[in-house]
């Protein structure tokens, strides 16, 4: 069973501020709503969950590492296609 996307947010939040940067001003948006959200159905104002993942994907080039790779492709193996 797939976890539910604000406690990846949560989980990516934590762990791109202990590797020693902040989170991308570009990606923020993008998590914040991530931690409002709980499954890939779900919507966050006018956008859809899919849309906010992919977005947040997209901006998160500096979130870098092993446990940012397996965040994202978590995050990857919801995404509808």
């Amino acid at each position: 069973m797939a976890r539910e996307l604000h406690q990846i947010g949560r989980e990516i939040n934590d762990d791109w501020r202990l590797i020693g940067k902040g989170v991308s001003p570009y990606a923020r948006p993008y998590l914040d709503a991530l931690l409002t959200l709980g499954s890939i159905d779900d919507d966050y104002i006018a956008e859809n969950a899919d849309t906010v993942v992919r977005y947040f994907l997209a901006n998160a080039s500096t979130y870098r590492g092993e446990k940012a790779r397996t965040l994202k492709a978590e995050l990857k193996s919801m995404l509808k296609y």
